[in-house]
């Protein structure tokens, strides 16, 4: 045993508790190597995609009905060999033409990412690092956790804890997909649950990521760490990959998501995201963090959209806000939330039956 999960007890015993186990069954399996990350199912998934580009949306679409029987097939047995072509290759082919005129975000901005044009997160067709590392301080079901920090975002925070990291295209260095599959494969070697993918935001990278997953050999579970600002497109490519959904769920007050991130139609995209992963099978840990003087606008509406829309989710209702960055300008955010606030926040989950004990 590391010396450093010593440091984590609560993380050494996650797995078996008991709520954990009723929301992350199959990302636990996957963890002990008791089942294939889902990943890997799609690189065994053949599929064909020889066609027109044109054509590739509706052959994906189609796979995607079939993968779900393939997944229950392969649960417990040995694993097919590549195919020609696979549901994987097939994402990461449509995952690369929508950086032709970028919508993998609901920003839409149309930049040629792929021939190097900056998008509206910075980004051109390589995404940058800044650092990647074993985290010890996520949620206990994910720590020690494969962490890669992809640098810049889609979002302008004004109160962002990483916003060296995410408000600075520049930070860290560029890397391909070969760099990228090796990171992963070294993080697991060396103890990681998962490859954690967050940033910044991952979301602008999501092509050279699906490309990584090309070249990775090693099964780790797939956590997408995001504020879920992802196109339709973006979500349906990502479904059949994730194997743990990691999302911010941030404000109910769209007012307030374009006055302190930047953001038109929060609420509705959000919504919709994690409405399409929960659908999808998918197992999810939902992070709300608890604002000043958002009780009531944000966070209470929130948790009551999770207990009626995703009621077998994981949910942490964070008190770690504190006015970073530019959040001294905005006095009704310019102090951490109060202890009144919190015991309000933690009485509602409560009260609506949440899974909040395990990771709040």
């Amino acid at each position: 045993m590391s010396v450093r999960w010593l440091l984590r007890p609560d993380a050494l015993v996650a797995l078996e508790n008991e709520e954990v186990k009723g929301s992350l069954s199959r990302y636990i399996e996957v963890v002990r190597d008791r089942k294939p990350a889902l990943f890997i199912l799609a690189s065994r998934f053949a599929v064909d995609h020889e066609g027109q580009l044109g054509e590739a949306w509706k052959d994906h679409d189609m796979s995607m009905g079939e993968f779900w029987g393939f997944v229950d097939e392969n649960e417990g047995r040995e694993l097919p060999s590549r195919p020609k072509h696979s549901l994987l290759d097939l994402k990461a082919r449509l995952a690369a033409d929508m950086t032709l005129s970028c919508n993998l975000c609901e920003r839409g901005c149309g930049a040629n990412r792929f021939n190097g044009e900056k998008g509206a997160c910075g980004l051109g067709s390589r995404p940058r690092v800044a650092t990647h590392f074993i985290h010890m301080g996520e949620e206990p079901p994910i720590s020690p956790s494969g962490t890669i920090f992809f640098a810049s975002c889609n979002f302008r925070c004004v109160y962002c804890q990483n916003w060296d990291i995410s408000q600075d295209k520049t930070a860290g260095k560029e890397f391909d997909a070969a760099s990228l599959a090796k990171v992963f494969s070294d993080l697991r070697h060396r103890g990681a649950r998962n490859i954690n993918l967050v940033g910044g935001e991952p979301t602008p990278n999501l092509p050279s990521a699906i490309d990584a997953l090309r070249l990775t050999e090693v099964s780790i579970p797939i956590v997408w760490n995001s504020n879920m600002y992802l196109s339709v497109e973006s979500m349906k490519l990502l479904i059949g990959l994730v194997d743990l959904w990691l999302p911010d769920f941030k404000y109910w007050d769209e007012s307030h998501a374009l006055k302190f991130s930047g953001i038109p139609r929060y609420r509705e995209v959000v919504a919709r995201n994690l409405k399409m992963a929960y659908d999808a099978r998918g197992e999810l840990l939902i992070r709300h963090l608890v604002l000043p003087n958002h009780l009531e606008c944000c966070t209470k509406p929130i948790l009551g959209w999770i207990a009626e829309n995703t009621p077998n989710a994981l949910v942490n209702v964070m008190a770690q806000y504190r006015p970073e960055h530019k959040a001294m300008n905005f006095p009704e955010i310019s102090r951490r939330p109060s202890k009144s606030e919190m015991s309000g926040a933690y009485e509602e989950a409560r009260r609506l039956g949440l899974k909040w004990k395990s990771c709040s």
